[in-house]
């Protein structure tokens, strides 16, 4: 079944996203999940309530614990998570295994932690062909298409600053985050270039003391 008749709307070539939620602690914020869709089996990033039956998945993996709060319906696939995420999820969703370490999936997937706005943040990176979309949670969203941290009260700000550098070296061409702004963009097409000083702008700001 096509994601469009699941319930989903195509967005690039492979990625086809659910429709928008808002966050009720955010109002002004809306969340997403991604299907990608891969020969290996396809895999859903992030979490999100509205998803119909149809949705053919082989794994999930979301980004970071706070996702928990928005299970996604009927979709009984796999869930992978950080190891450190896995007590908070576990009290909603159930996890069938957990990482610790950069890996490939595939050939095609890479999962690399990215820890600071939680413990076990994760970012991932998909080479869909046409794209390399990385997907990043919370760590950068979208606040009026403008690329913002999210540093919490209870983030640790020095690893925050260690994953963006780590993100900076990334080679992508779409950022994909779980939340953005309500009735904006929810995706970004970037350069290399646009990418990184996008990228040392959040640094510089969360090096500040900034939260966003």
């Amino acid at each position: 079944m096509s994601p469009r008749l699941a319930g989903m709307e195509a967005v690039l070539p492979g990625l086809a996203a659910s429709a928008p939620e808002t966050l009720p602690f955010a109002p002004s914020q809306e969340i997403r999940a991604f299907l990608l869709e891969r020969a290996a089996g396809n895999v859903l990033v992030y979490s999100a309530g509205g998803l119909e039956p149809g949705v053919a998945v082989a794994r999930r993996y979301l980004n970071h614990r706070h996702e928990a709060m928005f299970p996604p319906g009927p979709i009984d696939a796999p869930l992978f998570v950080h190891e450190r995420e896995r007590a908070s999820v576990e009290e909603a969703m159930h996890v069938r295994g957990t990482f610790s370490r950069r890996h490939l999936v595939d050939e095609d997937f890479e999962v690399i932690p990215t820890p600071g706005h939680t413990p076990g943040a994760t970012a991932y990176l998909w080479d869909g062909g046409t794209h390399r979309f990385l997907f990043t949670g919370d760590t950068i969203h979208l606040r009026d298409g403008e690329w913002v941290a999210a540093v919490l009260a209870s983030s640790d700000r020095a690893a925050y600053l260690d994953s963006l550098e780590l993100i900076r070296g990334l080679d992508f061409d779409v950022l994909v985050p779980w939340a953005a702004s309500a009735g904006g963009p929810f995706y970004a097409v970037t350069s290399r270039a646009g990418a990184r000083r996008r990228i040392d702008e959040l640094i510089r700001r969360v090096w500040n003391g900034e939260d966003g």
